[in-house]
């Protein structure tokens, strides 16, 4: 696999940071090298939050992406996709939270932007606002194929508590059919 850059950006408060360190986690459990680097403002929630990850099955000596390098973005804020949407590759991809994220025409033109309401899914399909962050990776993965998909799923499991796990593994589900959904259209 040559190097995957993905980009996860919304506010603090949304997870997009655990997001980041279950894909960087799970690139390390199949022998290769995973790394998560997250910018985020001093307010605890509500900042501008933002987080690359960088999977390779070679060494990374470099773990940021210079504008422009990276493949896959999801963004959950309007605020941080502004800010973080130019470090997108022309023609890669971006997943947006279409209740709170909305692309401006030129953005359409250049990027292949898809709609999925990843905070409605974790709301009112899985009841749980807090796995939204869950169906981001789902969808995240099912985009790039960047791990396999049972190894995510284990080490996402792993760093939330086990009486989390049956709703986490909805949204995870969840996550895979609305990406599966949004990429045949």
């Amino acid at each position: 696999m040559a190097r995957t850059l993905m980009r996860f950006t919304g506010v603090g408060g949304q997870g997009v940071l655990l997001a980041g360190e279950i894909f960087a986690a799970a690139k390390i459990k199949t022998g290769g090298y995973g790394l998560k680097t997250a910018t985020y403002t001093s307010q605890v929630r509500g900042g501008p939050t933002v987080v690359d990850i960088t999977l390779d099955d070679d060494e990374i000596f470099y773990p940021y992406a210079n504008d422009g390098e990276i493949d896959f973005m999801l963004s959950v804020a309007q605020k941080s996709y502004d800010l973080f949407k130019n470090g997108v590759s022309e023609g890669g991809t971006i997943i947006v939270e279409p209740n709170l994220v909305k692309p401006t025409e030129e953005d359409m033109k250049k990027w292949k932007i898809h709609e999925i309401p990843i905070i409605t899914i974790a709301k009112e399909e899985v009841g749980n606002v807090i796995t939204q962050s869950v169906v981001a990776l789902a969808i995240a993965n099912k985009f790039m194929n960047a791990i396999d998909k049972e190894t995510l799923r284990e080490v996402m499991l792993s760093k939330v508590p086990a009486k989390v796990h049956a709703v986490n593994n909805k949204a995870y589900d969840l996550g895979y059919k609305y990406a599966e959904e949004a990429m045949n259209k």
